[in-house]
């Protein structure tokens, strides 16, 4: 029979509605101290609920079966799962109601192969739009292919241990410490270098910069990530919740390495990646030692190196988090550094402010790589780029004066309601709901006057400009009518003609609301605290418009997408989002 009949034809025997004859086993003395077991109680032919369902025993097993279906030479093993009263502790014996189904662990998406492939195109070359530059004014270029890449040998493991030591032995040849060979196996030495050595790259090519940088490795003199990561989890991953980076719904470990693994023996790493596809947990989202692993925040405080990094405050794929934290981390371990920040997305400078950028880069360079005393480590820290496409130097960055300023929800957010600085709003208690639809987009949501599907709320039309430098949190008082959800917070700049930009936004996992690494239950219908950031952001809101915040459960292009219909409530009085204000509190009034 197909498996859809099966669906279909899902059938329980009659349960028994009448026990008789209820031995009980001698008790325990610890037992008895305890006082006796409850026994069923039965009324007008039916047992009655005197058992606490709350209070009970869970256990694991499996089930050893005598038949060899899988062919490994072992006896196959059930897995089975018992609830049972903890009045059994104490000696009750009870009857059991078992059920035996394949569909407990739901089912997986069947496809066929995918025949909308592109054809195939030769790998690029090992260059870049700054060799001419550089090697112009007197710095050699180097390139190497990382492990389980080209002619690399070694596995992709998407930001795993052994890539950094791929990247690091490099500087380590370049300062005779490591070996090398020539295509015919001659041994070949740098002896042609200082030793003194610069990394720089944009994304995955700007992540192994600061993942060598975390080794401490001497001869690495500075390094300038572009859109680059400093934690892994967070690419992935947000406070519990499994997410894709902008553009990539779908994407996780595993893809990104098998899209990498580009080395000629296309079967020697696929143990290696299939470790991956188990070890990434795509079901709880819950940090663990495998995302530890991929996180170089710890190894802020082993940089020796100077570190100019750079972010689009537009880019969705790489979010700003990954550069503001590395940023801070590098201040707090004392690493002269420098931030740049520009308007747009996934990209590095050369294409923005090429004449600046590559002023900036040439001088960067000239000081760290040959010494030269031209005071670009005593500059302003932080040069951004405004809305306009102006450019601005600052101290540093987060901005000077930035300060929390606590927005209160006000009611209506089923339609547009409030959002003040002015305290939570007095009286009775005010609940509001919206119902999930991952179909719908944020910016539908957003833009939408009424909806079932979000809550909206906005401030009073500001009167001067006001700036968010930093990052934002939310504090929620959530229910839910399912185990499981999404929780979603967006930031939102309205226009006087009503058009909107979405801000920033960020999400989290309510069964991870204590700590990212662990899942909790949900219960349908009890009320929850959820506290989580969005993406940090410095955004100017000019004169006239409105600050909001909406709240909304699945993100259609980052979040993972259940059918639509869980029930989310909020408790309006009790929530409310955190906003850095240049200004704090007082620029919002």
């Amino acid at each position: 029979m197909s498996r859809a009949r099966w669906r279909s034809a899902r059938l329980f025997a009659p349960l028994l509605t009448a026990v008789i004859a209820l031995p009980l086993s001698a008790p325990a003395a610890a037992a008895e101290a305890a006082g006796p077991p409850q026994r069923p109680v039965f009324t007008g032919g039916e047992a009655q609920p005197v058992f606490d369902p709350d209070d009970v025993v869970r256990e694991n097993l499996w089930v050893r079966a005598p038949v060899d279906s899988d062919r490994d030479g072992a006896d196959d093993e059930v897995h089975v799962r018992v609830v049972r009263p903890a009045d059994t502790e104490q000696g009750l014996r009870v009857p059991v109601v078992y059920t035996a189904s394949p569909y407990f662990s739901g089912g997986n998406d069947v496809q066929n192969h995918d025949v909308d492939v592109e054809l195939y195109v030769p790998r690029a070359e090992m260059t870049s739009r700054y060799e001419d530059y550089l090697l112009s004014r007197g710095f050699a270029v180097v390139y190497a292919e990382s492990l389980g890449s080209g002619a690399s040998t070694g596995c992709p493991t998407t930001g795993g241990e052994n890539e950094t030591i791929g990247a690091k032995s490099v500087v380590d040849w370049l300062n005779g410490r490591a070996p090398a060979r020539t295509g015919g196996g001659d041994p070949v030495r740098a002896d042609w270098t200082t030793g003194r050595t610069a990394m720089m790259g944009v994304s995955y090519n700007g992540t192994l910069p600061n993942a060598v940088a975390g080794t401490g490795v001497e001869g690495l003199e500075t390094i300038v990530p572009i859109a680059a990561i400093s934690e892994w989890y967070d690419y992935y991953r947000e406070n519990g919740a499994v997410v894709a980076p902008g553009g990539y719904q779908g994407e996780d470990a595993d893809v990104l390495a098998e899209y990498v693994y580009t080395r000629q023996d296309r079967e020697i790493c696929r143990p290696v990646i299939d470790e991956l596809a188990r070890e990434q947990d795509r079901v709880t989202g819950d940090d663990s030692e495998f995302w530890q692993q991929r996180s170089y925040l710890d190894d802020a405080e082993n940089v020796n190196a100077s570190v100019l990094a750079v972010h689009g405050l537009s880019d969705w794929n790489v979010t700003l988090s990954q550069t503001a934290r590395w940023y801070e981390a590098l201040a707090e371990h004392g690493v002269e550094r420098k931030i740049w920040l520009h308007q747009f997305a996934h990209t590095d400078p050369y294409g923005v402010r090429k004449e600046e950028w590559l002023r900036t880069l040439n001088r960067w360079f000239s000081h760290y790589l040959y010494d030269v005393d031209n005071g670009v480590e005593t500059e302003p820290r932080a040069t951004i780029q405004r809305e306009d496409e102006t450019w601005h130097d600052e101290a540093d960055w987060p901005a000077a004066g930035a300060d929390d300023a606590e927005l209160h929800l006000r009611p209506g957010g089923d339609g547009i309601g409030g959002l003040s600085p002015d305290g939570a709003a007095r009286g009775r208690p005010v609940t509001e709901e919206l119902t999930d639809d991952a179909s719908k987009t944020v910016e539908q949501l957003v833009d939408a006057d009424t909806s079932p599907h979000r809550l909206r709320y906005t401030t009073e039309a500001v009167t001067e400009p006001v700036r968010l430098s930093g990052t934002p949190s939310v504090d929620l008082r959530m229910r839910f009518d399912r185990p499981a959800a999404n929780v979603t917070g967006v930031l939102v700049d309205r226009a006087p003609d009503g058009t909107s930009h979405v801000v920033t936004r960020g999400w989290a996992d309510p069964q991870n609301r204590h700590d990212r690494a662990s899942t909790r239950p949900i219960r349908p219908g009890q009320p929850y605290r959820l506290s989580f950031d969005l993406q940090p952001q410095d955004y100017v809101v000019d004169e006239g418009h409105r600050l909001e915040f909406v709240v909304l459960s699945s993100d259609r292009d980052f979040t993972l997408r259940p059918r639509p219909g869980t029930g989310v409530a909020v408790d309006v009085k009790h929530s409310s989002v955190t906003v850095p204000i240049v200004g704090g509190d007082g620029a919002m009034r």
